[in-house]
């Protein structure tokens, strides 16, 4: 069975542009995609006035939601399969719940009950610092979303297998350069004691990054042959690398870790950094530790 793309919709902006670049996506996989909008219109049948006899006016807006969202799905590429629902549950646990399920989610930056000046939305932040499966939260301008670029960009860590496999997914989907980076830092109080540091310092850390650059990249390297991969090791802090570079990127992919057993939002600052600022799509994929 093929698993779906999830998308997260409650009738914004943002959650309808995240629809359109979802259909996209979906096509680019050959997957369907599913619309979901949580409601808990339900518990409060009868506590608000009808619109009709029979439908509370909270279920005619939600069917409205999930309609107006699959016609978005269906005026952007009516040869991908869509299928709706409205689920009884809060936001986050429905879609956390959809998401053992799914290819991915998909949500926007913010949603119907987000204000203006927050950089992303309290639904699509608890999603991706929890879910199972990888998280695309839809941020950035008409040229960001538009895949004009042709290009993706990966954020190499300690732990990024799950991110480096999605990653050379995406640009062999999108035939498109892979743009894998790895930041390096030297220690703010470095000795040159070792005999392989007695020379240029900032060499050897250059190195030693490029070096776990092609060991993170190596079996996938081997297992999309037709990918297009630009190694880039570069110093300073990998937040301010990545965010720099997203601004010529169609999508960011990081990884997130996820503890076994650990309840509570697990992102770390690069990728938290990541879903704030990037100045493109950013998909956030978990690893395992």
């Amino acid at each position: 069975m093929e698993l779906p793309l999830v998308v997260g919709v409650d009738g914004s902006e943002p959650s309808l542009g995240a629809v359109g670049w979802a259909v996209d996506e979906a096509a680019r996989h050959g997957i369907p995609l599913r619309l979901v909008y949580a409601s808990l219109w339900e518990r409060y049948e009868g506590e608000a006035p009808s619109y009709s006899l029979d439908r509370p006016a909270d279920q005619v807006l939600a069917d409205n939601i999930v309609g107006t969202a699959a016609e978005r799905a269906h005026q952007r590429n009516p040869d991908v399969k869509v299928s709706t629902e409205v689920v009884p549950d809060e936001a986050v646990t429905a879609l956390l719940r959809e998401g053992h399920n799914a290819f991915g989610i998909v949500a926007g930056s913010h949603g119907r009950g987000g204000l203006a000046g927050l950089l992303l939305g309290s639904v699509s932040l608890a999603v991706a610092a929890r879910a199972h499966c990888p998280v695309i939260v839809v941020r950035g301008d008409r040229t960001a979303l538009s895949g004009s670029h042709e290009r993706i960009l990966l954020g190499v860590g300690d732990l990024a297998a799950g991110a480096v496999d999605f990653a050379f997914r995406e640009a062999e989907a999108r035939d498109c350069t892979l743009d894998a980076v790895r930041a390096w830092r030297r220690p703010a109080h470095e000795t040159t004691d070792h005999s392989l540091l007695t020379g240029d310092a900032a060499k050897f850390h250059e190195m030693r990054a490029a070096t776990l650059l092609d060991e993170a990249l190596g079996k996938a390297v081997g297992d999309h042959p037709a990918v297009r991969v630009r190694r880039t090791t570069l110093e300073g802090p990998a937040r301010k690398v990545l965010l720099e570079r997203s601004a010529a990127a169609d999508l960011l992919v990081v990884g997130a870790q996820r503890r076994q057993g650990h309840l509570g939002l697990q992102l770390g600052r690069l990728a938290h950094a990541a879903l704030h600022h990037a100045a493109c799509p950013v998909a956030v994929v978990p690893q395992r530790v």
